[in-house]
């Protein structure tokens, strides 16, 4: 559909998205159940802990993919400038997955660290998309 070329970053972004956190299932259950977790189960808080931090990088992705996902097809379906929410979506996508790299691999304070800091990076990209798309439905 060529109506949606122009939006091609944000639409592939939105697909990459959704399969990183596809792919993060796996690893994040056998990371349970090398604990000895029951399937759902959540490990311990303790950040020193890798599996809880797979877990809850898996289930940070879980809990913001449909915000990322609505905000980013509202801004295309509201015809936003291309090059916004292209721009916009894929520094929110960069942000999520070097926030995941820092989250797995436990660099930084469990608070207020660098992870807090790509947080707030995708957050504050999304919320602009919002914006925009609310902007361009009035």
């Amino acid at each position: 559909m060529e109506v949606f070329a122009e939006y091609s970053h944000a639409v592939a972004s939105v697909v990459l998205f959704t399969l990183v956190v596809l792919f993060l299932a796996p690893f994040s259950a056998l990371a349970k159940q090398g604990k000895g977790l029951a399937p759902g189960a959540t490990p311990e808080q303790d950040y020193s802990d890798r599996a809880y931090r797979l877990n809850r990088a898996y289930l940070n992705g879980t809990e913001t993919l449909p915000a990322y996902l609505t905000v980013t097809v509202a801004a295309i379906l509201m015809g936003v400038n291309p090059f916004w929410v292209n721009l916009l979506a894929s520094i929110a996508l960069l942000a999520r997955l070097v926030m995941l790299f820092v989250h797995i691999r436990g660099i930084g304070q469990p608070h207020s660290g660098l992870r807090s800091v790509l947080y707030v990076v995708g957050w504050a990209c999304m919320f602009v998309m919002g914006l925009m798309a609310l902007v361009a439905a009035f």
